[in-house]
């Protein structure tokens, strides 16, 4: 189904089905995304925040943290404080540097996101499930998709 903003923007530049398909995922994955956060009891950037600690796996200082989220340094304390405070993350030693501080999301972080997260997971399986021989080729190109993703972000200059 092509909606208005799909509409409007075919008329600006042409681009193939599955680009425009790929470009609505991403506009409703920020809907989702405050869509869980509310289902968590917290921010979107609160959820942003979970998302880059589970991406890391060993932590990021707080600079570091605010540096991804495009955020202040002290509004990245605050965020902190407050997801310390509901148990979702922890600060801890660095394991390698003792004078720093890093931030990992906990056990209880991580089981309160896929609570949130998990019933549209499911759906996404479902749909996944429904493709059946086609999902091969779908899986490919969305892997090629976060590729050229990457190779975007790393051309900066």
């Amino acid at each position: 189904m092509i909606d208005e903003v799909e509409r409007r923007e075919r008329r600006r530049w042409q681009a193939e089905d599955p680009t425009w398909a790929l470009w609505e995922v991403t506009r409703t994955a920020s809907d989702a995304g405050r869509a869980i956060a509310r289902r968590m009891g917290v921010s979107y950037n609160d959820v942003r925040a979970l998302e880059v600690l589970s991406d890391t796996g060993g932590g990021l200082g707080t600079v570091e943290l605010a540096e991804r989220l495009g955020i202040r340094s002290a509004s990245a304390t605050e965020m902190v404080d407050r997801l310390v405070a509901a148990g979702h993350v922890r600060r801890r030693k660095h394991p390698t540097d003792r004078r720093r501080i890093v931030v990992e999301l906990t056990e209880q972080g991580w089981q309160a996101a896929m609570r949130a997260l998990g019933p549209m997971l499911a759906r996404f399986d479902r749909v996944a499930r429904e493709l059946g021989e086609d999902a091969e080729v779908v899986t490919a190109y969305l892997r090629a998709i976060a590729a050229e993703q990457r190779a975007y972000c790393a051309d900066e200059s």
